[in-house]
């Protein structure tokens, strides 16, 4: 019978399967040792990232990002919009972005009285492509559309859509007045004159008076309504005419609606016999404020859709300064030469003060800017 763990039968002694046993258990000394898994994770670490290594359970947090130029970047610019929202035109001059060109933005529609005039533009030359160049009006709305109507409610004798069409109405007697290139090229104002009361003596009369005469008196003078060049002598450049200004309306006199048109209408003109290039550019630039009364007709004779005028008022640069001719006349070759009165100066694109309408006597204020 062969012994337990023998090959040749032989038995083994006592002494030698004791220790056999004992290095079983403790391990012989020499002997490899297997890492354990945490062993084998450490020695990758190093093998990957030389030198110190982390503890096991331990965490370096990130270095905290300092804030210090992003709280400053904030708040400079909160100032610089609060800056632009107070002083928008001044912030264009600075940075010369508003050079009158016609990459401007838009001005918004006027709404109410602008609380100051436009800040200051680059002193640009004008030119026939482009004759608002270096002005505020190069940011104005064309034509019509620079005059703002307001919402329409019911006021005196009209609803709110009666308020409405009078509105409009008005709007097209000064588009008619102002606007229409006939007119502009001296023809009689017959769409305009068709919105006017007919009924209405005095102003029948001016208007008898002032589109036949040929010397018309300060008082007679149709630019006191009508915009009128003198074909001959100048034409407008293009056919676009810059606007602002605005509608405003009341209850006026026996429950009429009254409603007061401000605008200024900007002219860009160049001597008749021109059109090259080198051609000088003058801008015209007009300010009216005509006062126009809607009346019930019930208490006053009328004609359905006619107005009657209350008031009117002009200003104007580069209009002409010598005595009234029915047209205007703009200063070619001569700006430096005209007969101004020094001490009544005007900004002619300061919406935020009433037409002086004080002024009397040939002599033209000395304009600021044109």
């Amino acid at each position: 019978m062969s012994g337990a763990g023998g090959q040749d039968g032989a038995s083994v002694p006592d002494e030698e399967w004791d220790r056999f046993l004992r290095e079983s258990v403790a391990g012989a000394p020499g002997a490899p040792v297997e890492p354990s898994a945490r062993a084998r994770e450490v020695e990758r670490r190093l093998r990957e990232r030389p030198g110190q290594p982390e503890g096991w359970r331990t965490y370096s947090p990130a270095r905290p990002r300092r804030r210090t130029g992003r709280y400053v970047a904030g708040l400079v610019a909160v100032v610089a919009l609060l800056v632009v929202s107070l002083f928008p035109q001044q912030v264009l001059g600075w940075f010369g972005g508003d050079d009158g060109g016609p990459g401007g933005a838009p001005l918004a529609a006027e709404s109410e009285t602008p609380r100051e005039a436009p800040g200051a533009e680059r002193d640009l030359p004008l030119t026939p492509d482009e004759p608002f160049r270096g002005s505020p009006a190069a940011r104005w709305a064309d034509g019509a559309a620079g005059i703002t109507v307001p919402p329409a409610r019911a006021t005196g004798w009209m609803d709110a859509a009666q308020v409405e069409r009078a509105l409009r109405k008005s709007r097209d007697f000064l588009v008619a007045a102002g606007l229409d290139p006939r007119v502009l090229r001296g023809e009689r104002p017959t769409e305009a004159i068709a919105l006017l009361n007919p009924h209405q003596e005095d102003v029948q009369k001016y208007l008898r008076t002032s589109l036949s005469s040929k010397r018309p008196t300060p008082r007679t003078d149709p630019l006191l309504l009508f915009s009128r060049f003198r074909p001959e002598q100048s034409r407008l450049v293009g056919d676009v005419v810059k606007t602002r200004g605005r509608l405003t309306y009341r209850e006026g006199e026996k429950g009429a609606v009254e409603v007061t048109a401000d605008v200024t209408f900007v002219y860009p003109v160049t001597p008749a016999g021109g059109g090259g290039r080198d051609s000088e550019v003058l801008r015209t630039i007009v300010r009216r404020e005509v006062v126009m009364s809607w009346d019930d007709p019930a208490r006053i004779i009328t004609e359905p859709g006619t107005l009657s005028l209350v008031s009117y008022t002009l200003d104007m640069v580069n209009g002409g300064c010598s005595a009234p001719t029915g047209y205007f006349v703009p200063p070619f070759g001569t700006a430096d030469e005209q007969p101004t009165d020094k001490d009544r100066r005007v900004d002619p694109y300061d919406r935020s003060k009433p037409i002086d309408a004080t002024a009397t006597g040939d002599d033209c204020a000395t304009a600021t800017r044109s």
